[in-house]
């Protein structure tokens, strides 16, 4: 009996001294648990706060991180395969650039190809552009109802960083007028960006650059930004799948009934009273364009004589001096005419006489049905954007002046191998026309001379012309990016 009891005294003993080690070891587990939980939770905020500038991209996801718009692409692209998109550029940030556009689709264009490349050499953050809403057109669009956002920034990932907003801690500095507007120096090298523009950028982290056409220099930039801006342009802007379906059913349309060349028009209210050109106009007209061109203040040239400009070749041609040059040009009267252009001022009198000299006229409003181009109904830009696709695949592109649009699809078709582009010289076209009409040339005589005098302004190969101290007057980059196109037939560049 001693004896059990005894046993029995040791196993209660025993018992007592496993159950507090267990019961401690337990307390422990559980404060390494909840010691680990803070740390990593203190880690994922610390890394979140990073995340603006280094972070991963799941991180990105996070509020502090980025805008809720950048989580929603993050999404987007990790559902497609890894290899189509190019590696992420990762640098340290140094700060953020909001862009403001102005004037129509391709000056807009232009400027978003080379605020790209600036963001880019500054090592800064750019926010998808704002378009410009205040102009003659009126266009309420903005930059996704044109081009395709997220291919925009996705497929420049390796070069630049681009948002479609602000994160929502920098916005805060914004709200309160902690950042800083301006208009760059035109036809600026990148130099000066970085001296100028960067350390204005550090200060303030937020800088807002508004006008941004013409900004950046045409000649004497790096190789590797003049690619840029090309891969830009030629590349990341993608117009909506919306427009670019449109754009192919026009082009198969067309293609169905011939070879067709679209002759980009630019004789529309808004170019006539800003030039000032008002050739062939009644004396109502003229009052009206003048009317018109007062009402503008931002146009600074409002006494223009009409016939001094078109002598020096600064007025677009007519629809009547049009259909004489196309036919001294000896283009088919047969061929499919593609008018790429808005309401022609003067209406049916004024298109008279190409009608009657090209039957085979074409436009957009005529190939489709009203249902189709109801979504772009007050939106030109997005009509501009149909144009410009279907300018693109043309058997010949000709311009009747060397606005924006002229220029970036000239320079495009280049890039596409140095596709067929009628470059016309309006300054001796109007000469050798008015010798014509006053009967001092025979129509040979003149036909001659028109062909001689554009042999070799087809948009073939060469380098852009260098005029220092005078970039207005040099050739634009966008339309001869000659850094960026591929050696034709074997031939050489040379300059023009």
């Amino acid at each position: 009996m001693g004896l059990k009891s005894l046993e029995e005294s040791k196993t209660e003993k025993l018992k007592g001294s496993v159950v507090v080690p267990a019961s401690r070891s337990r307390m422990k587990l559980w404060m390494i648990r909840a010691t680990t939980t803070v740390l990593l939770w203190t880690c994922v905020v610390q890394f979140t706060a990073l995340g603006e500038t280094w972070g991963p991209r799941v991180l990105k996801g996070w509020p502090a991180s980025l805008s809720q718009q950048t989580a929603v692409l993050d999404d987007k692209v990790s559902g497609v395969p890894a290899r189509i998109l190019p590696p992420k550029r990762v640098y340290r940030n140094n700060g953020y650039l909001v862009v403001s556009c102005n004037g129509g689709l391709n000056q807009m264009r232009a400027a978003i190809c080379d605020m790209v490349s600036i963001a880019r050499y500054l090592n800064v953050t750019l926010i998808v552009p704002e378009l410009d809403k205040t102009s003659f057109w009126n266009d309420p669009s903005e930059f996704q109802d044109i081009f395709n956002v997220d291919h925009f920034i996705t497929s420049l990932r390796d070069e630049v960083r681009i948002l479609k907003e602000l994160p929502p801690s920098v916005k805060k500095r914004v709200e309160r007028g902690m950042t800083y507007s301006m208009s760059p120096i035109s036809w600026s090298d990148i130099s000066y960006y970085h001296n100028q523009i960067l350390p204005l950028i550090q200060k303030y982290k937020v800088l807002q650059l508004n006008r941004t056409d013409a900004r950046l220099a045409n000649n004497g930039q790096p190789l590797d930004l003049q690619k840029l801006r090309c891969r830009v342009n030629f590349s990341a802007l993608k117009f909506t799948s919306q427009i670019e379906e449109l754009g192919k059913r026009v082009i198969k349309l067309l293609r169905q009934n011939g070879p067709f060349l679209v002759l980009h028009l630019r004789y529309e209210m808004d170019m006539l009273a800003f030039s000032g050109c008002t050739q062939g106009c009644s004396p109502e007209e003229v009052d009206e364009l003048t009317r018109m061109r007062y009402a503008y203040l931002w146009w600074k040239e409002k006494i223009i004589n009409s016939d001094l400009k078109r002598k020096d070749g600064l007025c677009p041609l007519t629809p009547e001096e049009t259909a004489l040059t196309l036919r001294a040009l000896g283009i088919d009267q047969n061929i499919q005419i593609y008018i790429a252009a808005g309401e022609i001022y003067g209406g049916v009198r004024r298109m008279a006489a190409l009608a009657k000299s090209y039957p085979r006229l074409v436009r957009k409003e005529t190939l489709l049905e009203p249902s189709d181009l109801r979504f772009f109904q007050n939106h030109s830009s997005q009509m501009a954007a149909l144009d410009y696709l279907v300018s693109l695949e043309s058997d010949i592109f000709v311009p009747t002046y060397d606005g924006n649009m002229a220029k970036v699809v000239e320079g495009h078709r280049r890039f596409l191998g140095f596709k067929k582009t009628i470059l016309l010289d309006r300054k001796l076209l109007v000469e050798l026309m008015d010798q014509y009409n006053l009967g001092l040339l025979s129509w040979d005589q003149f036909s001659n001379a028109v062909k001689i005098s554009h042999a070799n302004r087809m948009g073939s190969q060469s380098k852009r012309s260098v005029i220092p101290d005078r970039p207005k007057e040099e050739d634009y980059f966008y339309a001869n990016p000659y850094e960026c196109l591929e050696p034709h037939d074997g031939q050489l560049l040379s300059s023009t």
